[in-house]
């Protein structure tokens, strides 16, 4: 039976992944996303799964990778620095068409940075991150429920499409607390007629998971194969739309610095002023197509990230040869207020830079 709790936005991503029916975690602690292995920790073995506290980041990817190979619902979660020492391993899982699932909860960088929130990994979560051409689906949730309902997604995604998936949020969203609806844990298996995870061979073919193609033209053929399935996922765009019919000034933002921009929107709403917000729920696939019709009906638009300008560029491919977007960026290291962005849309609406 749901049950409305008061938690953290770190404490519904791991319901969410217990509602999901992951059964393993593997993960290492790193600011700001530690209620995820502290809550794990405590309630996956009552759940009838397994938690490791790895030796590092490395090690932890690699046990998903293990457990995801099995067919068996696994995540891994870390900030930014853990997430590039994963790198090598995701791609891997991508290569070999591995599902599983991974959190990054965004801090501040490049580097060591601080432990307070930021956007500085868009560029990481939605270029793949890691080396060769691959894709992960990413998901960008604002609130603590969307923090719980999108990991709940990015399992079913992960599985739907064999391919590692991302959410991704920030030092806001984690820590942040709300009331969020949740479901108990539900039972989960590995589906017996996948015909690609390892149970053994008896009485079967052998199935090999592997990211290495040598033969003549076998890479090329694999390459193909993926983009394809990366096109595919097209149809898991989501995004929120508030006041963009008859707004004058789009602006457009994603996770927490969404919902903070949604309050600078409703304030210059009420007073009069024709701004509305597109939120893209998902970055891969980004709501390109959702930017575009908007340019083509002539509105303007500005992005606004904490961070020093990532998903513009985005924005800015989607509405190519009919718009452009200014860029407004909160400093990483500073607390966004809407009082900031509700003046850099303000500007932008009069027709200055943000």
């Amino acid at each position: 039976m749901s049950e409305r709790i008061f938690i953290k936005g770190n404490e519904a991503i791991a319901h969410g992944a217990l509602a999901a029916g992951c059964r393993c975690y593997f993960g290492y602690p790193i600011t700001p996303q530690n209620e995820i292995p502290e809550f794990m920790a405590k309630h996956m073995p009552a759940a009838g799964g397994a938690f490791v506290q790895a030796e590092s980041e490395l090690a932890a990817i690699n046990m998903v990778l293990g457990a995801c190979a099995t067919g068996t619902r696994s995540m891994t979660s870390s900030s930014g620095l853990g997430i590039s020492l994963m790198q090598e391993s995701i791609s891997y899982m991508a290569g070999s068409e591995i599902p599983a699932v991974f959190v990054n909860m965004m801090r501040g960088g490049p580097g060591l940075g601080d432990i307070n929130t930021a956007q500085g990994d868009y560029y990481q979560a939605t270029r793949g991150g890691g080396h060769g051409d691959y894709r992960t689906l990413t998901l960008a949730p604002s609130t603590g429920q969307e923090a719980y309902d999108l990991t709940r997604l990015a399992f079913e995604l992960a599985f739907k499409y064999r391919n590692p998936t991302l959410v991704l949020g920030d030092a806001i969203l984690g820590q942040m607390k709300e009331p969020v609806t949740v479901d108990p844990p539900a039972p989960q298996a590995p589906d017996e007629a996948a015909d690609w995870r390892l149970n053994g061979c008896d009485g079967r073919p052998r199935r090999v998971h592997k990211s290495i193609y040598l033969a003549e033209g076998e890479l090329a053929a694999l390459n193909i194969r993926l983009q394809e399935k990366f096109r595919s996922m097209d149809a898991e765009v989501r995004y929120e739309a508030l006041h963009t019919e008859d707004a004058e000034l789009v602006a457009v933002a994603f996770g927490s610095i969404g919902r903070i921009v949604k309050t600078a929107v409703r304030k210059l709403r009420a007073k009069g002023h024709k701004v509305g917000l597109l939120r893209p729920i998902t970055l891969y696939p980004f709501p390109e197509q959702a930017l575009r019709d908007l340019a083509y009906s002539g509105k303007r638009f500005l992005t606004l990230e904490h961070n020093m300008g990532q998903m513009v560029d985005d924005v800015r491919l989607a509405v190519r040869g009919l718009a452009d977007s200014d860029f407004f960026g909160a400093l990483p290291g500073n607390m966004p207020f809407p009082d900031e962005f509700e003046a850099a849309i303000l500007r932008a609406l009069q027709g200055g830079h943000a």
